[in-house]
C-alpha cells in the first residue's frame, strides 16, 4: 500500500483530483488566528499535507480547504465563505476540502465555538489577496490600469471594454505576482454571502446519502473489531474464555487491547471478524473475568452526598471583590440555596468509531470522525508512543460531537487493535459502549449566597462550584492546589454590577473520566448563577427582568441583549394565572445568550413550554439561517438535559444504557422557538454553536416558579409532575 509520505506530485495531483496546479495561497504562521502573512505557495513543492487554504487550476477548478470539522454546525459553508467572499464566488463555485491535521494548517478544531471566531479575519484576508493579484494578472495582460478591472462571479472583468478572464485562465500569471500585504478588504455591505442565509453545500450530500462519515468508511483488506471493555471503570482483566466466540462464524482472533485516556489505561477485550456482525456475535459470546478493584461500591447517592458536604468547605477562592464576608454577615435580607446537576453522557448520533491501520514504520493511518484532527494527531502520539508526523489522519463529516469528538481514544484503541493484527481495522462502538463508556460531563454542584439591602439592592454575591475537574480524571499532572479555571467559566464574568462578590471552587475526586460537553461547565454553572439572580430578585420583592436591568447600570452587551429579549418576549405584558415568563442570560468565553421562556401549569400538574424566545449577540453573523439552527439545537439539548435522563451510577456501573432509558427529546416535545440576532457589527465576534444552550436550563425553571410558586434546584426534572 502507497503510503501518504511517499507519494509523489503526480500521484498527489491523481489522488487529490488537481488537474493542474497553477496558483495557491496559504499562511507563513501555523496558526491562522491573528494576522498572519499570507504566502504564495504556487511554486513551492506539493506533498500530500496540502498547504493552502486556496487553489486555482488552470483547467478553473477552485479548491477551498475547511480547517474546522463539519459536526453539524456549519462549518462547511461558513468557513469556505469567508474566502469566497472577498474571492467573489458562490460556493457552487468551489471544491471544498476538508484539512486532516496537516501541521500547515495549524490548530484545527471545531469546539468552544471558535471556528468563525479565529478564522474571520485572516481567512478573509486570505481571499481578498487572491483577488487582488488576480486583478493585477488581468491588467497586465491587457496592458490597462487594474482600477479598470474588477471581480465578479469567478472572473476579471475589464469594464471598459467588457472583455473577461476566468480565474483558471489568469492562475499561472497570478502565480507570479507578489504577494500584496495589505489587500483591500469588501465593504460589509457589499457581501453577497457573509450575512446572508446562503444554502449549506453539506444538507444536500446528507440528505441524499452521498455525505461520507468516519462510520461509512471502508478500506482495502480492513477487518472489523467489538471490544468488550469493563462495564466498571477502574478494573482490571482476570482472564477471558474465548472458546465460544472463536465458533462464532466470520470470527478471525481475539486480542488483549486497551483504551487510553490520558493517565487512565483501561484492560479491554477486541474480538475480531471479516465482518461486523460476526465481531459483535463474538463479543457477545465472550465470558471476561474482571477485578473491579473496589470501583463496583461507587454510585451516585454517595456521591452526591460527598458533594453536599464539600459544599460547606471554603474551597479555593477565584474571585475575591469588595468585602463579600462583611457585607453577608451584616446584611439585613440574605439567602442561600443548593443547585445540583447530573452526570450526562453526549449521546451523538453517530457513535463513536475509527478504521485505523498501524502500518511499516510505525506509521499510523486513520479514518475517523474528528473535530479535532490537530489534537487527535497529538493525542494518539502521546498514547501510542510514536511521532506526530507518522500519523496520518482522514477526517470526515462528524455525526455530533458536543466536546465527544475532541477526544480520541476511540482512535488509538483501533490502532492497537490494527497493530496486533497487521491489518487496517474498522471499530465501531455500540449505542450501549457510547452510553456507558464516557467520558461524561461531570456532575455539578453550587453553592450560591446572596446579600440584599433592606430595600432590596443587592450588595453581595457568592457562587461556590463544588464538582471533580474533567483535566484531573484524565491528566496525571493535575494541580490541586489551584482553583480549575476550566469548572467555573463565566461565575465571574456576568455584567452584573455587585459591590461585593466571592466566588469558589471546591475540588471533588472522579475516577470516571470526564470530559467537555456543549458550552462545557456553563451548562450547569448558569443553571445556578440565574435561578438565584431570580432567587435574590423575589426576596428583594422586584421583577427579575427588572431586577437585572437595575444591576447593569453601565452601557454592556448584556444590557442591550436583556433590554431586546424584553422588547421580543412582551415582558410587560400581564399572564393570566397559571402562566410565567422567566428569563436567563448568560456569558462565558463562546460568546453571550439569553432566553425567555413562557409556560403555563396544567390541571394535572404538568408544565406546558408555550413558547421561547431567544436572543443571541454575536456582533458579527456569517449565515444568519445556520444561527437560528444552531439556537434550535441549544434548546434540544438544554431541555433534553433538564427534563430527561441524567447517568447514573450504581454499583460502579451506568444504569443508563441506550435511549430507552437515556431518553432524548423528541420531535412532538419541541416547543416553538423565535430567534433574535443581535449583530450589529464591531470589533467583537462571538460565537454561534455553544452559547443558546446555558442560559435555557435556569429560564425555564425560573418561568415555572413565576406560573406555580415552586423553586426548582435540581436537574433533571419530571415536567410533567411539578
Amino acid at each position: 500500500m502507497q503510503t501518504p509520505s511517499n507519494i509523489k506530485r503526480r500521484d498527489f495531483l491523481r489522488l487529490t483530483g488537481i488537474t493542474s496546479l497553477g496558483f495557491a495561497l496559504g499562511f507563513s504562521s501555523s496558526d491562522v488566528e491573528g494576522s498572519p502573512r499570507v504566502l504564495n505557495l504556487s511554486h513551492e513543492p506539493i506533498t500530500f499535507e496540502l498547504t493552502p487554504y486556496v487553489i486555482i487550476e488552470k483547467s478553473g477548478r477552485i479548491t477551498i480547504m475547511n480547517p474546522n470539522p463539519e459536526m453539524g454546525q456549519g462549518t462547511y459553508q461558513s468557513i469556505p465563505s469567508l474566502i469566497a467572499e472577498e474571492l467573489e464566488l458562490s460556493l457552487d463555485q468551489v471544491i471544498i476540502r476538508q484539512t486532516s491535521g496537516e501541521k500547515q494548517f495549524g490548530r484545527q478544531v471545531s469546539g468552544g465555538s471558535a471556528s468563525v471566531r479565529g478564522g474571520y479575519a485572516p481567512l478573509r484576508k486570505i481571499g481578498a489577496t487572491a483577488r487582488e493579484m488576480l486583478l493585477k494578472a488581468a491588467s497586465q495582460q491587457w496592458n490597462v490600469p487594474i482600477d479598470e478591472c474588477y471581480a465578479e462571479h469567478g472572473r476579471i472583468i475589464h469594464k471598459p471594454s467588457g472583455k473577461s478572464y476566468f480565474y483558471g485562465e489568469l492562475a499561472e500569471t497570478a502565480s507570479r505576482m507578489e504577494v500584496p500585504e495589505n489587500p483591500r478588504l469588501k465593504d460589509p455591505a457589499n457581501f453577497n454571502i457573509l450575512g446572508k442565509s446562503v444554502p449549506r453545500p453539506d444538507i444536500p450530500l446528507k440528505v441524499s446519502g452521498r455525505a461520507e462519515f468516519g462510520i461509512d468508511v471502508e478500506v482495502p483488506g480492513m477487518v472489523y473489531a467489538s471490544v468488550e471493555r469493563s462495564p466498571v471503570f477502574g478494573a482490571t482483566l482476570i482472564s477471558y474464555d474465548d472458546a465460544q466466540t472463536k465458533k462464532v462464524k466470520g470470527v478471525i482472533s481475539v486480542v488483549k487491547t486497551e483504551r487510553i485516556m490520558g493517565k487512565n489505561h483501561y484492560d479491554s477485550i477486541a474480538v475480531v471478524g471479516d465482518n461486523y456482525w460476526a465481531a459483535f456475535q463474538g463479543r457477545k459470546a465472550l465470558k471476561a473475568r474482571w477485578n473491579y478493584n473496589g470501583y463496583d461500591k461507587f454510585n451516585t447517592k454517595d456521591y452526591e452526598q460527598s458533594l453536599r458536604e464539600l459544599a460547606k468547605t471554603d474551597g479555593l477562592v477565584v474571585v475575591d471583590k469588595g468585602a463579600f464576608d462583611k457585607a453577608y454577615a451584616e446584611a439585613p435580607l440574605k439567602l442561600e440555596a443548593l443547585y445540583e446537576t447530573p452526570v450526562l453522557s453526549h449521546s451523538t448520533m453517530e457513535p463513536m468509531n475509527c478504521v485505523a491501520h498501524w502500518q511499516q514504520g510505525d506509521i499510523v493511518e486513520v479514518w475517523a470522525s474528528s473535530q479535532g484532527p490537530s489534537l487527535l494527531k497529538r493525542e494518539l502520539s502521546a498514547s501510542l508512543g510514536i511521532r506526530q508526523d507518522n500519523i496520518k489522519p482522514n477526517i470526515y463529516f462528524n455525526g455530533g460531537g458536543f466536546g465527544r469528538r475532541l477526544r480520541s481514544d476511540f482512535a488509538s484503541e483501533a490502532a492497537l487493535i490494527s497493530k496486533q493484527v497487521g491489518k487496517p481495522v474498522k471499530v465501531v462502538w455500540t449505542r450501549e459502549d457510547d452510553t456507558q463508556m464516557g467520558p461524561f460531563r461531570p456532575m455539578t454542584f453550587s453553592a450560591m449566597k446572596g446579600a440584599l439591602s433592606a430595600d432590596g439592592k443587592p450588595l453581595a454575591f457568592q457562587h461556590k462550584v463544588v464538582s471533580p475537574s474533567m483535566a484531573a480524571t484524565t491528566s496525571a499532572n493535575y494541580d490541586k492546589s489551584k482553583p480549575d479555571r476550566s469548572m467555573v467559566e463565566g461565575i465571574s464574568d456576568q455584567k452584573y454590577e455587585f459591590p461585593n462578590m466571592k466566588n469558589s471552587y471546591v475540588f471533588a475526586e472522579m475516577h470516571i473520566p470526564m470530559a467537555a460537553w456543549r458550552s462545557v461547565t456553563s451548562s450547569t454553572l448558569a443553571f445556578a448563577h440565574e435561578c438565584f439572580i431570580d432567587e435574590m430578585a423575589a426576596k428583594a420583592g422586584k421583577d427579575p427582568m427588572a431586577f437585572r436591568l437595575g444591576m447593569l447600570t453601565a452601557d454592556s452587551d448584556t444590557k442591550r441583549l436583556l433590554t431586546k429579549l424584553k422588547e421580543v418576549s412582551g415582558w410587560d405584558k400581564p399572564l393570566p394565572k397559571g402562566k410565567g415568563r422567566g428569563v436567563a442570560q448568560y456569558e462565558f468565553f463562546a460568546g453571550l445568550a439569553g432566553h425567555v421562556v413562557e409556560v403555563s401549569h396544567q390541571a394535572n400538574g404538568a408544565i406546558k413550554i408555550e413558547k421561547i424566545y431567544a436572543v443571541i449577540d454575536l456582533g458579527t453573523v456569517v449565515n444568519p439561517d445556520t444561527v437560528k439552527a444552531q439556537m434550535e439545537g441549544a434548546v434540544v439539548m438544554a431541555l433534553t438535559a433538564a427534563i430527561k435522563d441524567g447517568i447514573i451510577f450504581q454499583n460502579g456501573k451506568s444504569v443508563q444504557t441506550n435511549f430507552n432509558n437515556n431518553r432524548m427529546l423528541r420531535i412532538n416535545e419541541m416547543p416553538p422557538v423565535e430567534v433574535h440576532i443581535l449583530a450589529e457589527g464591531g470589533p467583537t465576534i462571538k460565537g454561534v454553536g455553544e452559547p443558546g444552550l446555558p442560559p435555557f436550563a435556569p429560564a425555564l425553571c425560573n418561568a415555572i416558579y413565576a406560573a406555580t410558586g415552586k423553586r426548582i434546584r435540581r436537574l433533571p426534572f419530571d415536567i410533567n409532575k411539578v
